[in-house]
């Protein structure tokens, strides 16, 4: 029951903008913005703490260097560093985490309000009171978390569209485009369209990196073609959730454009202040070896690791084959016996021949 209020909250705020918009894209947009106010403070106080972070990273470097054999020392003194700045290294993580939440909300929100159910003879309850005379087997929607005073209620219960500007958002951009390649072609170029508006974000995100860079640039082409992965796979989900990702994609980019004119401006910004400290400690990977990432990290430890094995010994005695025309030298018991030339040896060291019988 608690579980089911989440979803019922959204649901009531997006049917009280229905009650003066009568407009169900209009009505996703306005709860897209809201969303995004909501999450702007902690969008705008990470990207601070990030860049806070990019401030401290020489002497982070430096630590790293000094204490590189103790981890547990090199940690005590990270957290020392962090609380004499009082930077808090997971504060950029946090709207990273309220996506998955509130994608789910919106998700379940948005399929609540295209809830089918069949209508037939036997249909009783609440069925019955949706599908009215039809008893032919049609699906009508039954929405989910609205009370059902409301006008967004009235306005889906017992329909099998919701139609806004020409489209159904209540239908898929992929079944569209199956069942008729001339009307599903809107529906494509919303979803391009949705795929251009994240381009055009993670770009103005890509233009701060340069300025700011704090991650290598294969990771800086990832985190900005991503997006527009996603914005392909939303081909096969409702429409209307197209619509409120291209609501929140408009309103990210002013974000964006808000955030490079706050921490960007001037040679004295906090951004061009982390881009000076960023080169710095680029500056000591290079004189340390390597950079600082996590790859040229552990490529180090893996080479002091090769270099702290010690040689191997020698155990077993490799056999010479000795040059060609030359006597092998005498070992073992073969070097203590003399050679038997036939001549016995005297005592003074000249030798005789064996007497004849």
């Amino acid at each position: 029951m608690i579980a089911i209020q989440f979803f019922e909250q959204p649901a009531r705020l997006l049917a009280w903008f229905y009650s003066f918009t009568h407009n169900y894209i209009i009505a996703i947009s306005m709860i897209a913005f809201v969303v995004m106010l909501v999450t702007a403070p902690l969008v705008l106080k990470s990207t601070k703490g990030m860049l806070e972070m990019q401030k401290l990273q020489p002497q982070m470097k430096k630590l790293q260097n000094q204490y590189r054999g103790d981890r547990q020392k090199l940690n005590e003194e990270m957290m020392k560093l962090y609380q004499e700045h009082k930077v808090n290294p997971l504060a950029s993580c946090l709207p990273l985490l309220l996506q998955m939440p509130v994608f789910i909300i919106m998700f379940r929100v948005l399929h609540g309000l295209s809830t089918t159910v069949t209508c037939s003879p036997d249909s009783e309850g609440k069925i019955a009171a949706v599908c009215g005379t039809y008893t032919d087997g049609r699906k009508m929607f039954s929405p989910q978390y609205l009370d059902h005073s409301t006008a967004l209620y009235k306005s889906l219960a017992g329909q099998n569209e919701m139609l806004a500007w020409g489209l159904d958002l209540s239908r898929r951009p992929y079944q569209v485009i199956s069942e008729s390649f001339g009307e599903g072609v809107v529906y494509a170029l919303l979803v391009v369209a949705l795929g251009v508006l994240y381009y055009v974000q993670q770009r103005m995100v890509a233009s701060r990196a340069a300025v700011s860079p704090s991650v290598s640039p294969m990771q800086q082409k990832l985190m900005q073609y991503l997006p527009v992965v996603f914005a392909v796979f939303l081909v096969f989900y409702l429409t209307g959730l197209v619509i409120y990702y291209m609501a929140q994609a408009v309103f990210r980019i002013g974000l964006n454009f808000y955030i490079t004119h706050r921490f960007y401006k001037g040679e004295e910004s906090l951004g061009r202040v982390a881009q000076r400290a960023g080169d710095e400690a680029r500056e000591i990977a290079k004189k340390d070896g390597g950079g600082g990432g996590m790859f040229a990290q552990a490529k180090r430890e893996m080479t002091a690791a090769k270099d702290s094995k010690p040689a191997p010994s020698s155990t077993v005695s490799k056999r010479v084959t000795p040059p060609k025309n030359k006597p092998t030298p005498a070992t073992g018991r073969s070097a203590a016996r003399p050679a038997s030339t036939g001549k016995a040896a005297r005592p003074d060291g000249s030798s005789r021949s064996p007497k004849k019988k």
